[in-house]
């Protein structure tokens, strides 16, 4: 195979583009919230790169890789996604000239394939019957079969994916509150948020109630989200890190955008509305607090919503 050839600019790239990753704003709830002492806020993570959370991830799991010339303009990623990471990793890539390749189950939304096919994303399509736990096992069989070619990223597994929330989303809230979080809210998907800002605020204060979220039936139609009884557990989660676990209704989810959009102005995506309904319910419990939750992306990620 022909010898990694390293950009002379890519570390170069790599920073410039920092500055589109994270530094999200905190978005003041107040046309759901019902009680005056408890503040309902919400990271706006779609305002950066990739329009969606996961840039935060796939940025730190990308950059560590070429830090340890892991990837370069020859040697590219792999990994299994279905959404918003995927299409994360593509546009870092395309920056970078580092070649993406991504297993993705064959039932994925359509804008979400156009979007990899147009960042020149190499697809490799798994059964739809599988989902993102099948599309896994298949980056991890190539990776192994084709080392020289491809650098397994394995999200679920890369502690690169908490430690972006644990150096960035837990420090901005903890700053963007003035340090009066009390609660903060997230759902389980890789669990790279919840596990990362939750670590993170609980060494910042002890006394932070930490609330995971995670769809109530494994056949339910929040996408990233994963019902943990019957998926595979992602490594990097960590069942101690949570005060309470809440389970979320999907019809309830969808019902919360449209109430969004009525009352908020934000319209949002499924998982985003499934935090907020998170969110409004733990407020419901409380008589004073702060509340902060992340909305993963918007609707706009979904043409075919009907809010």
């Amino acid at each position: 195979m022909q010898a990694a050839i390293i950009h002379p600019h890519l570390i170069d790239k790599l920073h410039q583009l920092e500055k589109f990753v994270g530094n999200t704003p905190l978005f003041p709830i107040t046309g759901l919230g019902t009680k005056k002492n408890v503040k309902i806020y919400a990271k706006l993570e779609w305002q950066q790169i990739s329009n969606s959370v996961k840039a935060r991830a796939a940025y730190a799991i990308i950059k560590d890789a070429v830090l340890k010339n892991e990837i370069n303009t020859i040697k590219g990623l792999i990994d299994a996604s279905s959404g918003n990471t995927a299409v994360a990793y593509a546009t870092i890539g395309a920056h970078l000239g580092i070649p993406i390749s991504l297993c993705v189950p064959e039932n994925a939304s359509s804008q979400k394939k156009n979007a990899l096919q147009a960042l020149g994303a190499n697809i490799i399509y798994t059964s739809k019957f599988g989902g993102t736990d099948e599309a896994q096992v298949k980056a991890k069989e190539l990776s192994v079969e084709h080392a020289s070619e491809y650098f397994y990223a394995n999200q679920y597994a890369n502690e690169n994916n908490w430690k972006a929330h644990y150096n960035g989303t837990a420090i901005e809230i903890w700053n963007q509150t003035k340090e009066k979080i009390t609660h903060f809210v997230a759902g389980l998907g890789t669990t790279g948020t919840f596990i990362g800002t939750s670590r993170r605020l609980k060494e910042l204060n002890r006394d932070i109630i930490t609330i995971s979220l995670q769809p109530d039936a494994a056949m339910h139609g929040l996408e990233g989200w994963k019902h943990l009884e019957s998926a595979i557990v992602p490594k990097i989660y960590d069942a101690g890190i949570a005060d309470h676990n809440r389970f979320i209704d999907t019809y309830e989810s969808y019902e919360m955008m449209k109430s969004a959009a009525k009352y908020e102005g934000l319209m949002l995506s499924p998982s985003s509305a499934a935090n907020l309904l998170g969110a409004v319910q733990l407020a419901e419990t409380l008589e004073e607090g702060v509340i902060v939750t992340t909305f993963a992306d918007h609707a706009s990620n979904y043409p075919d919503l009907n809010i």
